[in-house]
């Protein structure tokens, strides 16, 4: 229509599982390739010990044994709360092996939080990490009557449902294996609840057999071993995240080695790096945008940031190069020579030997994905939500095209509406939400985000839908595109941008702790009190140039014309972020009402 492209299908690579669910999985790789290792544990010396298939059968029956003994019934729920550790997917396979639909519940949730969850999936036992999530748990028990267990990792709950199971024959769990098939329901993954009360998606094991076997069949380099170097990861996002979940599934269906990190802090999670050495990674914008702020920092403390800046554009500048064709020779010289001095930094820092990143959950920008191209490690950047298993889309291998979330995944078919909805059709594409018999799922899933498809089939996601902001001039703007972009500097912790009915845009601005200790320490201001700091004329200054080279994304009429810098953060406790770092607008815009209100009433810049 008119050039336009507003449909595109990409053809699957994997089909259907004719029978079985995900519970098959640790026992078919048992009896494939016994002494591979598939996953690896971290003793507490911070050792890391390879576990093989055999041994992680071993596990998973006696554990399902357990469960099954304790009684828990074919199809009932089981909750799991804790970080990302080893215990959480043994407990979700033997769950899986036993018949159980597993329901994730994330770390930091609050108590009401959890006992929506629990109460709506009608959970009957919830197993938590530590004392901490045992208490939070215990104080709702009065409120949640169909929870019949609480198991506690850390004070030896796995150990005990093993022992509870002992008496039990195998073929218990085989029989219940068995039984289940791809249509069967394998988890309840709750969205984030960004706009209201979070709802369960419903998703089957043949949901999940048609993301990650298309996932391992198109990202061939990513997860099967092409070197003498068997491809392995840690995954250190939360597997109650659709997309963690996803990729640990589809680590243990194409048996690369999983290790897990149970903590984002920079200082364990470099050290968990620096142990298991992975060969890629899965990771969030964020956690990019903070291993290259922390490389700038490093650089400009040790007097050499003007070097790692044109280090950076000539990465950027080799990056834009290879989705076009092929560097020239002045440009490849030039990256060679940074390389031992400057990316090579960077690698050590993601353990090494990481060649590739699996990047979702927001987009990474264009300038971002140039800069690790460049640096040596080829992104993979995906679109997806948790009604379609994780990714719906993704960069195909040798054919990047930056600032683009890829084509869809092999299966699956892009349509845009009308008013410019991302519409998503494939098996991967959820049976609907738990307990909501309105707004289920139809032909087309409608994702409530706004993208164009080009020539070529690569989709570009530009914002939300319910996010979109007119101005009282009637001018369209997309949210999104803005606030990435402030978000990459290493000063911007989140920053809102606002101007629904208003005469211009603006902007809410946080600072991010790390880069605002670096700012404090390079400018000799550490005893400044953080309320001065916001209006201090240098800092204003440096994210006033952030402003403006965002600015350049858009049309005059949508640039941020004013900000203002907050003293505090965002933060999931005081309700302005989702667990997964989504922000909460209207809860932001209703906190800070003052400070939005100030920002239009006084004068404007030009």
């Amino acid at each position: 229509m008119g050039g336009v492209v507003r449909e595109v299908f990409v053809p699957a690579l994997a089909g259907p599982p004719a029978s079985g669910s995900l519970g098959d999985i640790p026992f078919q790789n048992a009896r494939e390739a016994p002494r591979e290792a598939v996953l690896a544990r971290k003793d507490r010396d911070g050792v890391w010990h390879d576990v093989t298939a055999a041994e992680f059968a071993r596990e998973v029956l006696a554990v399902a044994k357990g469960l099954i003994a304790e009684g828990l019934a074919e199809g009932d729920r089981l909750a799991i709360m804790a970080r990302t550790t080893y215990e959480w997917t043994l407990l979700d396979f033997a769950g899986w092996a036993a018949g159980l639909v597993t329901v994730p519940i994330y770390p930091t949730s609050s108590a009401l939080q959890a006992r929506w969850i629990i109460h709506d999936s009608g959970a009957v036992a919830c197993a938590v990490e530590d004392t901490v999530q045992a208490r939070l748990i215990s104080a709702e028990r009065a409120n949640l009557p169909g929870l019949a267990h609480l198991w506690e990792f850390d004070t030896g709950a796995l150990a005990r449902l093993v022992k509870a199971g002992e008496h039990l024959p195998d073929a218990i769990v085989h029989a219940r294996r068995a039984a289940r098939t791809p249509e069967s329901v394998a988890t309840l993954v709750y969205t984030s609840g960004t706009t209201g009360t979070p709802k369960g998606c419903v998703l089957t094991h043949g949901n999940f057999h048609a993301e990650v076997d298309n996932a391992v069949e198109l990202l061939h380099p990513v997860f099967r071993s092409v070197s003498t170097e068997p491809a392995s990861t840690l995954l250190f996002l939360p597997l109650s995240h659709v997309f963690g979940r996803m990729v640990a599934v589809g680590c243990l269906r194409a048996r690369v080695k999983l290790g897990h990190a149970p903590s984002i802090g920079t200082e364990e999670l470099l050290a968990d790096l620096a142990g298991f050495r992975p060969t890629f990674l899965l990771a969030i914008p964020y956690v990019l945008e903070k291993v290259y702020n922390t490389a700038r920092a490093t650089a400009e403390k040790m007097g050499r940031a003007s070097s790692f800046d044109r280090a950076a554009r000539i990465a950027q500048r080799y990056g834009e190069t290879v989705e076009g064709g092929k560097p020239g020779m002045g440009l490849r010289a030039a990256r060679a020579l940074y390389d031992p001095l400057v990316y090579r930094r960077i690698r050590a820092a993601l353990g090494g030997r990481v060649r590739y990143v699996l990047s979702g959950g927001s987009p990474l920008g264009r300038r971002l994905a140039a800069f690790y191209t460049g640096a040596g490690i080829d992104v993979f950047e995906g679109y997806g939500l948790t009604e379609t298993t994780a990714a719906s889309t993704v960069t195909p291998p040798q054919r990047p095209r930056l600032g683009t979330v890829g084509w869809p995944l092999p299966g699956t078919a892009v349509r845009i509406a009308d008013d410019g909805e991302v519409l998503l059709r494939g098996r991967h594409v959820f049976a609907g939400y738990w307990n909501v018999s309105a707004h289920q799922p139809g032909e087309w899933l409608a994702t409530g985000d706004i993208g164009e498809l080009d020539a070529d089939g690569y989709l570009t996601i530009t914002g939300r839908k319910k996010d979109m902001i007119i101005t009282s001039g009637g001018k369209n703007v997309a949210p999104a595109p803005l606030e990435d972009w402030l978000r990459a500097h290493p000063l911007v912790g989140q920053c809102l941008v606002i101007g629904d009915n208003r005469p211009y845009v603006a902007a809410l601005v946080t600072l991010e702790p790390d880069g605002l200790a670096h700012w404090r320490q390079m400018h000799k201001k550490q005893d400044v009190p953080i309320r001065e700091l916001v209006t201090d004329p240098e800092l204003l200054a440096e994210l006033q140039r952030a402003v403006d080279e965002a600015n350049k994304l858009v049309s005059r009429a949508e640039s941020i014309r004013r900000f203002t810098v907050l003293p505090g953060e965002f933060s999931e406790a005081r309700g302005h972020l989702t667990p997964s770092l989504k922000l909460r607008r209207g809860a932001i815009a209703r906190d800070y009402e003052g400070e939005i209100d100030e920002l239009y009433r006084a004068p404007r810049t030009a």
